[in-house]
């Protein structure tokens, strides 16, 4: 079904208009909960737990990870602040707490739970290991997070018609998942075109967990999708070629792999636009990271990064800053200023970087439709201040 620009914004407003009569959202246009699910992009403390649990040694949950944070906390895969927190903070909420927690600490859940896990998958590691692909890290799996969210429930809301209402008053993020269903079999040597078929897979799994939640009583949701993976410190290390004509001459980045990128991309919007047409009255928003992280890959200086977009500020040498065998954490050296590079270990960004993303995302024009429309940005001051500048998954 094909709709003009005038039919949908008409299609907008009437379901913003339906939303704020039924008190989905605050009156500000803002939101009472966030509920978030996906990988290392959101992951504020999960994987940190279940390592803790099974006395496991991850190098991203070790200094210097998290030095820039608060209270110098190692749970985030970053030098600081995740997308997760920076969209929190704008809407005036607490940073989102995590499903897993040591039981001597006391968490309040109020305004909403993270279920996201660092190596986390979109498809059950069952399906995967049945294509030889495994993952090492985790085995909480999108649909592992989405029955921890049911789990959670009881301690949120006393009935059914509370927790619809609960669900339906609260930001529920999806992702970004589906990232490491990929990364695992590409940085393990196979060739594109052998992962591709697990596109579709993994946009249905993704798909049948919003259609899930809007089931339970979800009316807003924010469905991120996959960021220019060939834009990576790491794949450019590890996949690089010897030929010119595989790199794109402004960024520098590996060209058949973001086109892998939008293929994901394309396939989940295509997706997301059946379910709005079956959900009208649900807000269903794609975050575009592809194009919120490549508009600084093709300008960083614009935005700060003086050391460039491509090379890692935590690492172990190499034209990227990459050694798989100095990783960050364990024996990589860290740079001055990572405030000035776009990239922090090869895989995940910097805090700054999070920072701008964050801010053309939910201050921006990179979610359709745009999440400010909803939600305008508080009239003081924010703090998702520009500030050097970007971005993937792990």
């Amino acid at each position: 079904m094909a709709f003009s620009s005038n039919s949908w914004s008409i299609t907008c407003f009437l379901v913003i208009l339906q939303l704020l009569s039924s008190g989905s959202l605050y009156a500000d246009g803002c939101y009472t909960s966030i509920f978030s699910f996906g990988d290392s992009l959101a992951d504020t403390g999960n994987l940190k737990q279940l390592a803790s649990i099974s006395d496991q040694v991850f190098s991203l949950l070790l200094p210097p990870y998290g030095e820039n944070f608060f209270d110098q906390s190692t749970g985030r895969c970053s030098n600081g602040r995740l997308i997760i927190d920076f969209l929190a903070e704008s809407l005036g909420l607490p940073l989102l707490p995590p499903f897993l927690h040591d039981k001597d600490n006391v968490v309040t859940w109020g305004h909403g739970v993270n279920y996201a896990v660092a190596g986390a998958t979109a498809l059950n590691s069952s399906i995967l290991e049945a294509r030889g692909i495994v993952n090492s890290m985790t085995n909480a799996s999108l649909g592992v997070q989405l029955e921890w969210f049911k789990q959670t429930l009881p301690s949120l809301c006393n009935s059914v018609s509370e927790c619809r209402n609960l669900i339906a008053s609260s930001l529920i993020i999806m992702g970004e998942i589906g990232g490491n269903d990929y990364n695992y079999p590409i940085l393990a040597g196979k060739p594109i075109n052998e992962v591709e078929p697990l596109v579709p897979l993994v946009i249905d799994t993704i798909i049948s967990a919003i259609n899930e939640l809007i089931d339970m009583g979800a009316q807003t949701l924010v469905v991120p999708g996959n960021f220019p993976i060939g834009c990576s410190s790491a794949y450019l290390t590890l996949c690089g070629s010897e030929n010119k004509i595989d790199y794109d001459n402004t960024t520098g980045c590996l060209i058949n792999l973001n086109k892998f990128a939008e293929y994901h991309n394309e396939l989940l919007q295509t997706k997301l636009n059946h379910l709005r047409e079956l959900h009208p009255n649900v807000v269903i928003m794609y975050a575009d990271y592809y194009n919120a992280a490549m508009q600084i890959f093709l300008s960083p200086d614009k935005y700060g990064f003086t050391n460039g977009a491509l090379k890692a500020c935590c690492g172990g040498g190499g034209p990227y800053n990459v050694n798989a065998t100095m990783e960050c954490g364990v024996s990589a050296s860290v740079c001055d200023d990572p405030d000035t590079y776009v990239n922090w270990d090869g895989i995940h960004l910097t805090e700054s970087a999070y920072r701008v993303i964050s801010r053309s995302l939910f201050q921006g024009a990179y979610t359709t439709p745009q999440f400010n429309s909803l939600c305008p940005a508080p009239t003081s001051t924010s703090t998702l201040q520009v500030g050097n500048g970007l971005w993937n998954s792990v």
